[in-house]
């Protein structure tokens, strides 16, 4: 399956994102794990040392490797340049291991060239299609906070959706606007993961204002993950509780 991962910013995304991976290579499965969002941390949340093995540079600030797929300079506006890169071989050569996992940084085109058919945007797409098409295993994205990645069709093709929310109307809010762009897009199926749950109760008042069943998941508030964030511990490893949520949801998912 291909499982992006998205919704507003704070909710957890990175961290679910993380627990789906390392619940799924504790199967045995075959993961690629993609981190999508310009601000992200998912090879940190996966036990990746940054200060030790260094900054992992994204994708999208290889500039000679841009140029040389698409034929034009990063950063130029206008001209002509390949609109369908190579890609099949990025993730052998551009991919860090962390804990037996394949771990690839995309990064984020920078504001001024947001929604632009750049050459970075076109490699970045171009990748995204080798792996939603072309590769056989397991890939987890943790996207962008927000919709903007659904406007730019970078999260076309995935098998799910899964958009995080948090008790809280502009948590909510988000998860309706990405839900939307989400259909338009044409993404088979969406669910949702009500995450930092204090109460029980709420579940059904969440429900009503998604306006949907469609919640696969309902993680209880977990004091151990913030903890986790603060030492730069593996979630996986140290939050059982949300572990077992997790697994619950990747039983869902027929493993």
């Amino acid at each position: 399956m291909k499982i992006a991962v998205s919704g507003k910013g704070g909710v957890g995304k990175t961290t679910i994102s993380s627990m789906i991976v390392c619940a799924l290579a504790a199967r045995g499965k075959p993961v690629l794990a993609i981190d999508a969002d310009p601000n992200g941390s998912l090879a940190e949340a996966l036990g990746y040392d940054q200060e030790k093995e260094g900054r992992i540079i994204p994708l999208i600030e290889r500039k000679q490797l841009i140029e040389e797929r698409t034929g034009s300079v990063p950063g130029n506006m206008g001209g002509y340049f390949v609109l369908n890169p190579r890609a099949d071989d990025l993730v052998e050569k551009f991919s860090v291991e962390v804990n037996g996992t394949r771990v690839m940084v995309m990064g984020g085109l920078k504001e001024a060239l947001t929604g632009c058919y750049c050459s970075e945007n076109a490699l970045l797409r171009s990748f995204l299609r080798h792996l939603m098409v072309e590769r056989d295993e397991w890939v987890i994205l943790d996207m962008e906070a927000g919709f903007e990645h659904l406007t730019r069709g970078t999260a076309q093709s995935v098998d799910i959706l899964l958009v995080v929310v948090e008790p809280g109307a502009r948590s909510i809010n988000t998860a309706k606007k990405i839900t939307a762009l989400a259909r338009q897009a044409g993404i088979p199926q969406i669910g949702y993961i009500v995450n930092k749950v204090y109460d029980v109760d709420r579940i059904g008042d969440i429900a009503a204002l998604l306006g949907s069943d469609d919640i696969l998941a309902e993680i209880p508030f977990d004091a151990q993950a913030i903890d986790a964030d603060l030492k730069g511990a593996v979630p996986y490893a140290a939050c059982p509780v949300m572990t077992c949520h997790i697994n619950m949801l990747i039983d869902g998912f027929g493993c």
